[in-house]
């Protein structure tokens, strides 16, 4: 009985003495990589509008009944072509009473020059008086004034006839027709009988806000606007669907000023346009791209974003996690360049980071996955 009880007592003392046994968890294992800087291109978007080489009203330049239209809408015409006709039928009339106003002031040159011929021997041989024959040359010049003028009433009724017939200026594409046939047409007409589009070149009007035009100017060498503009590379145009158009164009101007209710600066592109693809009218955007050298790309997915802020969860050398936060400065595919925060060489998480907090250490492994392709991996 008494070793009974002594064995209790060994086994309670030797459970009070004895405390329990934890195990820490290991840390986990993230995979890492290492930053390097790279020559690497961003792009930016810019709404556009685009308008043809021209873009031009044809609109009557006499009044008249419109007696035939002979062209269709959304056809290609040629410079030259007649478009439209306005009844002749009054200008012809026209210009037949000036050619009769013409003959009559020829015919009052003629009779002023013969009494000119008639008085000049007279006056020689003093017949006459002097005064007739300086009465006559005045009547031959006012005859010959009255000529020039019926000459240039003749000129101008002869181009009135010819305006009747209305012709392109430029070879392109017609736009709609609102008269039609036997409507009254003037140049006093609010609308024009129709639009005419020179579209084999195409200009893509798009703007810089203040601050994307200062970058802008930092980013290509040159000391005037005409001098950079030689130096730009080519831009793209974004369709309304989102396709890029497939020739690329070339930025020709820039505005001599800002807006001043916009405080914007507009910027053209010219565009060749053989395949007829753009019509004026057409909406899209301009991808401008600017290049950087010795830029920190970040992938967007080794992010955390909170409260308009990213961040990235950087290593040190005893492998534990500080949350850093860095300046994106723009978008190059699915990463982000970094203006400050972190620099070439520094390693950061890429993923799994959701339960970080600063301080934890952790066990770094090589990158598997492939949204670290543009910084190297540990």
């Amino acid at each position: 009985m008494k070793n009974i009880i002594l064995a209790l007592a060994v086994m309670a003392l030797y459970g009070c003495s004895s405390t329990p046994q934890t195990s820490q968890a290991p840390p986990p294992s993230l995979p890492v990589a290492t930053i390097a800087a790279v020559t690497q291109t961003t792009y930016q978007e810019y709404p556009a509008s685009i308008q043809g080489a021209v873009d031009i009203d044809i609109r009557p330049q006499v009044s008249g009944y419109l007696q035939d239209v002979l062209v269709n809408e959304g056809a290609y015409v040629s410079a030259g072509q007649t478009l439209f006709q306005i009844n002749a039928q009054p200008f012809k009339e026209a210009l037949n009473n000036a050619k009769a106003s013409l003959h009559a002031a020829e015919a009052a040159i003629l009779n002023a020059q013969l009494e000119v011929d008639k008085l000049t021997p007279l006056v020689e041989n003093k017949v006459v008086s002097e005064i007739q024959l300086k009465t006559a040359k005045t009547t031959l010049k006012i005859a010959q004034s009255n000529a020039e003028q019926t000459r240039a009433n003749v000129a101008s009724a002869q181009i009135n006839l010819g305006y009747t017939n209305v012709k392109a200026t430029v070879s392109g594409y017609i736009g709609r027709i609102p008269k039609k046939q036997g409507s009254l047409v003037s140049p006093a007409d609010q609308t024009a009988l129709t639009q005419l589009s020179d579209i084999h070149e195409m200009h893509v009007y798009f703007a810089l806000a203040e601050n994307d035009f200062n970058s802008f100017n930092l980013h290509f060498p040159g000391k005037t606007p005409a001098d950079r503009i030689k130096h730009l590379p080519p831009v793209e145009l974004v369709l309304s669907d989102g396709a890029a158009y497939p020739v690329k164009g070339k930025i020709d101007m820039i505005d001599g000023q800002f807006d001043k209710n916009t405080g914007a600066i507009t910027l053209r592109a010219s565009f060749s346009n053989s395949d007829g693809i753009l019509r004026s009218g057409n909406t899209g955007k301009i991808r401008l791209g600017l290049q950087h050298n010795d830029a920190i790309l970040v992938p967007q997915s080794a992010t955390v974003e909170m409260q308009d802020k990213v961040f990235v969860f950087a290593v040190d050398r005893d492998n534990k996690v500080t949350k850093t936060p860095i300046s994106v400065i723009g978008k190059s595919g699915d990463n982000y360049l970094i203006k400050d925060g972190v620099r070439s060489g520094d390693q950061i998480v890429l993923s799994g980071f959701d339960r970080l907090q600063d301080g934890q250490q952790i066990h770094p492994e090589k990158a598997a996955d492939k949204t670290a392709q543009l910084i190297n991996q540990n």
